[in-house]
């Protein structure tokens, strides 16, 4: 498997990032690790060998970047309106810095012109869906397991316009029929997993689920069962599920 390893300065952040890249053609995928995770992660955690079918063929690219989660969503004696500024440079980072790369390179490789597929387990999946329903024309395909789907986790009673627009069960509620991002995301493609066993949290899934009926959002979310955990072996054998899915057509 092709890997390469970069560190950056990252304007937005100011600082330097680090990153990872496995593959050497195919769909971008990034992977965001679990919460306070490390790029390294992937890796790891053996995720490289779950989706080694997928890399080594050449259909997907995976890139795994660090998280900003001990400066932000688990800092959670820290000023949460400071905390969630920072969490937006982090997002604009991602997609001012890290997405751009990304498709230069899928483009230099195999010709892709599409978007990227959003990847991440707990709250890793937390800011999959979050990057994948802001910028429906950057992430147009998504892969989110065991998240919560509401702020509050990171900032309690705390809300303003940057927390909102972090919180799908906030923001998503209250898209109006008809917002053009609908039909975007009806033309991508979503999966949203989450397990009822030990440690799973379900309950903002099972909003999520009632909010895409109520506005005819054609995300799949998928429960699995009492068994399930929250857990990595749980979410190896939920890619092996769903990821030949996702790369179908």
């Amino acid at each position: 498997m092709e890997t390469h390893y970069f560190k950056e300065y990252s304007p937005a952040l100011g600082r330097d990032m680090e990153c990872k890249v496995y593959g050497h053609s195919g769909r971008p995928v990034l992977f965001i690790p679990c919460q306070d995770g490390r790029f390294f992660d992937f890796e790891n955690f053996h995720m490289t060998d779950t989706w080694a079918p997928w890399i080594e063929s050449g259909q997907v690219m995976v890139v795994s970047i660090d998280t900003l989660d001990q400066e932000t969503w688990s800092n959670k004696e820290g000023d949460p309106y400071w905390r969630i500024r920072r969490h937006e440079q982090w997002m604009r980072y991602i997609t001012g810095e890290v997405a751009p790369g990304i498709l230069a390179l899928a483009r230099e490789r195999c010709g892709w012109e599409g978007g990227i597929t959003a990847f991440g387990c707990s709250l890793g999946a937390t800011h999959a869906v979050n990057l994948y329903f802001r910028f429906p024309d950057l992430f147009t395909g998504l892969l989110a397991l065991s998240g919560i789907y509401t702020a509050e986790y990171g900032f309690g009673g705390y809300m303003d316009e940057l927390v909102y627009a972090n919180s799908p069960v906030h923001c998503l509620a209250n898209l109006p029929a008809g917002h053009p991002y609908i039909e975007k995301y009806n033309r991508n493609r979503g999966v949203i997993c989450v397990g009822q066993g030990a440690w799973e949290m379900p309950e903002t899934t099972r909003r999520l689920a009632e909010i895409f009926r109520e506005k005819d959002i054609h995300t799949w979310v998928d429960f699995w069962g009492y068994d399930v955990n929250h857990d990595w072996p749980w979410w190896h054998r939920q890619v092996a599920y769903f990821v030949p899915k996702l790369l179908e057509g």
